[in-house]
């Protein structure tokens, strides 16, 4: 599950998050784990992110979770995530601690299984990796 902005992987500032857009990168971990059922959601809405959660965190056997920059400001995300039964993984692609010190705090990380950042789109394989 991918949090706002990140439609824009591909295009929105590539010196920081590649010049490759999710949706080119899902078929290439869909070859790679030919056995793990991978689904895909984007929204820049909370809300709607926490709807989602709430609707498949009961059944997945993992949430692989990049909230961009919701992951600095979302208390509500942080206490849906917590309510879970499905392990979660936080990921960023940036390596979030060499960047602006705003980003070196996670509402998020307290209530994930664990964190993942600055393998660039690999961050999400690491992180299908730890459910396997």
């Amino acid at each position: 599950m991918n949090g706002p902005n990140l439609n824009l992987l591909g295009v929105r500032e590539p010196g920081i998050y590649g010049d490759s857009s999710f949706e080119s990168y899902l078929p290439k971990l869909k070859e790679r784990y030919p056995e793990v059922e991978i689904e895909y959601y984007q929204s820049n809405v909370e809300g709607e992110m926490i709807n989602k959660l709430q609707e498949v965190g009961f059944s997945y056997d993992g949430i692989v979770l990049n909230a961009g920059a919701y992951t600095h400001t979302s208390v509500a995300l942080h206490d849906c995530i917590r309510s879970l039964k499905t392990p979660v993984i936080e990921v960023h692609i940036s390596n979030v601690y060499q960047r602006e010190d705003f980003r070196h705090h996670s509402f998020l990380s307290p209530a994930c299984k664990g964190v993942i950042c600055g393998f660039g789109l690999d961050s999400y394989r690491l992180a299908i990796e730890s459910f396997l």
